[in-house]
């Protein structure tokens, strides 16, 4: 249907795409008007004169009349400079709204599909001079890229092309290429592959051609079980970072932030940590537990340990032997009231009794362990 009208306003120019038109009028059994007058002539149907079909790309429709679509896409690696479709105007003369798009091999860019193409710019033609292209290979986290050339042609030493294992300038050069022979492939182990080209005044050649292809990483080990303490973050991909934590008593060996690092084989940036119970400290939280070295299994022999418990001034500190298996006499815990050892004795605690208890009448309070060469034992002071 070309429209429909009603009302006062005169329609715009109309134009058939046919030898036949069909007009229709209706009125109902009301108001009555002065109704319409209008003309026709025959217009020519001639075609839109057949669009050139873009250099390193095709055309998609055969029909080139009045209100006919034609529609252009490139091959791999070409971007399309232009309108992607063009239409056949209606008019005494022929012609589409827009002309013909090109397919270009671009300086630079951003691919993002799972697979692809990279050209140097002119290419299968020679590449200009003076050229400073970086392309950028973005894929999912997790993923790597496959790089392989197709072709290769460039002034020996003048013009290269480099291969980045990341998005930076900085980032680890795993390929530097040039001259004609071929190179041969390549995986990056980031999810983002930075392509880099250089030519210089002189000498020009073809270039290169290359394809890209996404493969899966392996992920990091799993950090769990992670011995008395918890493991925060779940990704274990390339670039992911987790944190750890340990649990009340215990005290983190190692780096507390792990990264999952890029590489042909999957492995964090660090050791992993591991939760110990320390040999003293300062500990200033208000209220918590005071393990033995090694704890929950036997402390070792030959053990002097000191912890310094502070809490808010105003306030004292109640301790409570939830477990005290110890060598009578030989292993024992003394605790001070106080910062010092020339502060009140609150007790030398030793054997295998449990439920004893002492308070400070001050806001800290000094605890010392000693052990012997022989037998080892275990105990947990709850503070509060």
């Amino acid at each position: 249907m070309l429209g429909s009208f009603s009302g006062t306003t005169v329609p715009a120019l109309l134009n058939s795409t046919s030898n036949q038109l069909y007009l229709h009028f209706y009125s109902d059994i009301s108001v009555s008007a002065a109704g319409f007058h209008l003309e026709y002539k025959t217009v020519g149907l001639s075609s839109c004169p057949e669009p050139p079909v873009p250099g390193n790309g095709l055309k998609i429709g055969e029909r080139y009349l009045v209100n006919d679509v034609v529609s252009f896409q490139c091959e791999p690696g070409y971007a399309l400079q232009g309108h992607s479709h063009i239409s056949c105007m209606p008019g005494t003369v022929r012609r589409w709204n827009y002309p013909p798009p090109l397919c270009i091999a671009q300086c630079g860019g951003t691919a993002e599909e799972m697979e692809g193409v990279l050209l140097s710019p002119g290419f299968p033609g020679n590449y200009p001079s003076n050229l400073d292209c970086t392309w950028r290979i973005l894929l999912p986290v997790g993923f790597g890229a496959h790089v392989q050339f197709l072709n290769f042609s460039t002034e020996p030493n003048h013009d290269f092309v480099e291969i980045r294992n990341g998005p930076y300038d900085t980032s680890n050069v795993i390929g530097r290429f040039s001259g004609t022979e071929l190179p041969g492939s390549l995986l990056s182990t980031s999810h983002e592959t930075t392509v880099y080209f250089h030519s210089d005044h002189s000498q020009n050649k073809p270039g290169f051609k290359l394809e890209y292809q996404a493969y899966e990483l392996q992920e990091c080990p799993d950090p769990e079980p992670f011995a008395n303490g918890v493991v925060r973050g779940a990704g274990y991909n390339v670039g992911q970072s987790i944190s750890f934590e340990c649990l009340p008593g215990y005290q983190l060996i190692g780096h507390p932030v792990l990264t999952c690092q890029h590489g042909t084989n999957r492995n964090w940036d660090h050791p992993l940590p591991r939760c110990e119970v320390p040999c003293g400290g300062n500990v200033t939280t208000q209220n918590g537990t005071v393990y033995s070295p090694g704890f929950p299994n036997q402390y070792p022999s030959s053990q002097d340990c000191t912890w310094l418990l502070t809490v808010p001034v105003g306030y004292g500190i109640h301790l409570n032997f939830t477990l005290l298996q110890t060598e009578p006499y030989n292993d024992f815990i003394t605790v001070w009231d106080g910062p010092q050892q020339t502060a009140p004795q609150l007790g030398v605690f030793t054997g295998n009794s449990a439920k004893k208890s002492a308070q400070s009448s001050s806001n800290q309070v000094l605890m010392k362990f000693h052990s012997d060469a022989a037998n080892g034992g275990i105990f947990a002071i709850y503070f509060y």
